[in-house]
């Protein structure tokens, strides 16, 4: 008989979150941050309770990653952005 494992709530949610850090302004840091911290307590949970996820885990870590780079690249950019046009103008 096969056992199903379920899949752990906190890699759904890291991936959740690591999507929409991508796409969401401003927040998008913030949502970043929880999506890197659900994403390592996902893995540790996974190591000890054998459920399932770790790759949606990886893939929530990792957008995560990129969306908080995004969106600092954004606020870096409309910072220079103001800072010329008020230096100029």
């Amino acid at each position: 008989m096969s056992e199903k494992n379920q899949t752990n709530t906190n890699a759904v949610i890291s991936l959740t979150v690591g999507i929409l850090s991508l796409f969401i302004p401003f927040i998008g840091v913030i949502l970043g941050v929880i999506g890197i911290v659900c994403s390592r307590k996902a893995v540790k949970q996974m190591n000890q309770t054998n459920e399932n996820g770790r790759g949606l885990a990886t893939a929530g870590f990792i957008c995560s990653i990129v969306g908080i780079i995004l969106q600092l690249f954004v606020v870096l950019s409309y910072v220079a952005f103001f800072s010329v046009t008020t230096i100029s103008g």
